[in-house]
């Protein structure tokens, strides 16, 4: 008989964002995890104190990935302008990723300074900075200031069956930029 798999951690956590990524995060539960693994809810349950625990592990994975999305960048246009429309892409592509990262309760911070000033935030804001050329505080207000506008657009996208028309969405971003 073959030995049997040894789960681990991260094979629990990969599970879980998979699940949450096609199904939402409220179908992440050790019952569909260990369904996803072939195992019993024992690993699942070993591993993790609570399944509130792995939800926030699952937010972690999501972010992360959402970061590396949002900022690959391949050179051919503003970098402002190329975050923001691959912003407005992951809500469209990613809908369940994007409604636990931006649309639970589950951000982590509860105003909107705290928000921008986030560890997560500062390499974005950084590019902004680099991008425009100016300070880093006056990246933050033009990032914020377009964070909002094109958060809207991404909401919208993630909540409904709309059209994407990337050149429409590029024209309203641009609009409002010094």
């Amino acid at each position: 008989m073959p030995p049997r798999t040894r789960i681990e951690r991260s094979m629990i956590i990969q599970a879980a964002y998979e699940i949450a990524r096609e199904k939402g995060i409220e179908a992440v539960n050790a019952r569909s995890v260990s369904s996803r693994l072939g195992c019993s809810t024992q690993p699942v349950l070993y591993c993790f104190s609570s399944m509130e625990e792995l939800k926030r592990a699952v937010y972690a994975k999501a972010d992360e990935a959402h970061t590396a999305y949002i900022t690959e960048l391949d050179g051919s246009r503003d970098p402002v302008l190329q975050i923001g429309l691959n912003y407005v892409e992951f809500a469209r592509t990613e809908k369940n990723l994007f409604k636990l990262l931006f649309q639970s309760d589950s951000l982590g911070c509860k105003d909107i300074m705290t928000m921008l000033d986030a560890p997560e935030t500062r390499p974005i804001i950084e590019m902004v900075a680099q991008s425009l050329g100016c300070s880093f505080d006056k990246a933050r207000r033009r990032f914020a200031s377009r964070f909002f506008l094109v958060h809207g657009i991404a909401s919208l996208m993630a909540n409904n069956s709309l059209a994407y028309d990337k050149d429409l969405i590029e024209s309203i971003i641009m609009e409002g930029r010094d």
